[in-house]
């Protein structure tokens, strides 16, 4: 992605996602550079300063956002993190690029948007992983009539936690994480992008244990209190008359169906690739006829994150304020997720109030 200006970066939080940022931003994307860093366990901030030949290392979050050089602020910190350090960040004046979820409740994500928009500033957010090969492939697919029209989807994520892998996994299971704001982005930004708007929402959501041990260093055997549900059956009922359903889960151990996403058209099916992946493999299975890979059509098939940031970085070089991962996207996804919560604590269908236009495919591979 050559550009005229190379619009500057401040990183915000050097965990454990971190490193492939630092790695595309420095490596792979070049209308963006890293000028500073920060974090609150200095040691972190002062090895990507050293790994990554980044030119300043900063106190805290304030003495970045008072830099005049920084043009956006990536926001990694924790999810429960997000709301404060972009709100802040915009209040400096500082356009905004923020780690899922947008916030960790509507109501702030509500806020984050509409300040934005007060300010004349940009913000933006992962997950981009359905800006990659796969994904890009599947929606040139439904937007050719491949599958026909769309009867319903179906997505699942199933896995046992984090706590026995992850260094530091307790946030996971306190506000602002769980399998659906935690792993949900991924899936529902998928969905929204291939199906289209969501209308209504319904789930039945619980908390399968209510304590976990972390057996994973440096935090082996302490003790987790589980705050937020572990295991949600969400179903959309999507503006286009589709009705997908969509399983997230810390407390399955296996599964024949994980980490895959399907959609349903009136000519066949379309079987999706891992919505936290950018590469395929994409296949298709048409009404009397066996299931067939296709061919993807698509550049970023290798780890690309960064690219939702690239893509906002072009759009604060050329002026023109319009990018992919942009925040009426992110707050539409926040509140299908926040909606399965709170259909799932009240019994009754949610409606969504929020709506965001999809934005152009990204360029076919020459």
């Amino acid at each position: 992605m050559k550009e005229n200006k190379t619009v500057k970066i401040g990183f915000v939080g050097v965990g454990a996602i971190s490193g492939i940022y630092l790695e595309n931003i420095t490596k792979r994307f070049d209308n963006v550079e890293v000028i500073g860093v920060c974090d609150l366990i200095r040691e972190r901030a002062e090895n990507a300063v050293q790994r990554y030949n980044i030119p300043r290392l900063y106190d805290d979050m304030y003495e970045l956002f008072a830099d005049p050089e920084v043009d956006v602020v990536l926001n990694i910190t924790r999810p429960d993190e997000h709301y404060e350090v972009t709100k802040a960040a915009l209040k400096a004046g500082k356009h905004v690029y923020s780690e899922k979820p947008l916030a960790s409740t509507l109501e702030q994500g509500r806020e984050l948007v509409k300040l934005a928009a007060d300010k004349g500033l940009l913000l933006g957010g992962a997950p981009d992983t359905y800006l990659g090969a796969g994904i890009q492939t599947c929606r040139k697919l439904i937007e050719d009539g491949v599958i026909g029209d769309i009867v319903g989807a179906a997505g699942w994520m199933l896995c046992p936690g984090h706590e026995s892998w992850h260094p530091d996994p307790e946030f996971y299971y306190k506000r602002g994480g769980g399998p659906m704001m935690d792993m949900g982005p991924y899936y529902v930004t998928c969905l929204v992008n291939l199906v289209g708007n969501a209308a209504q929402v319904s789930a039945m959501t619980k908390r399968t244990f209510l304590k976990r041990t972390i057996t994973s260093a440096p935090h082996r055997g302490e003790i987790i209190d589980v705050d937020v549900p572990t295991f949600y059956a969400g179903t959309i009922r999507f503006e286009n008359g589709a009705i997908g359903t969509l399983i997230t889960t810390f407390d399955v151990y296996n599964s024949a169906n994980n980490n895959c996403l399907e959609i349903y058209g009136t000519k066949g099916t379309l079987y999706v690739p891992d919505p936290n992946m950018f590469d395929g493999p994409v296949r298709v299975m048409l009404a009397g006829e066996g299931k067939k890979d296709v061919e993807l059509a698509f550049d970023n098939r290798e780890n690309s994150r960064g690219l939702g940031l690239s893509d906002m970085a072009r759009a604060v070089a050329d002026g023109s304020g319009k990018f992919r991962a942009n925040c009426s996207q992110t707050l539409h996804v926040l509140e299908i997720m926040e909606g399965f919560a709170v259909s799932g604590e009240t019994h009754r269908e949610v409606e969504i109030r929020s709506r965001f236009d999809r934005t152009e495919m990204m360029p076919l591979k020459k």
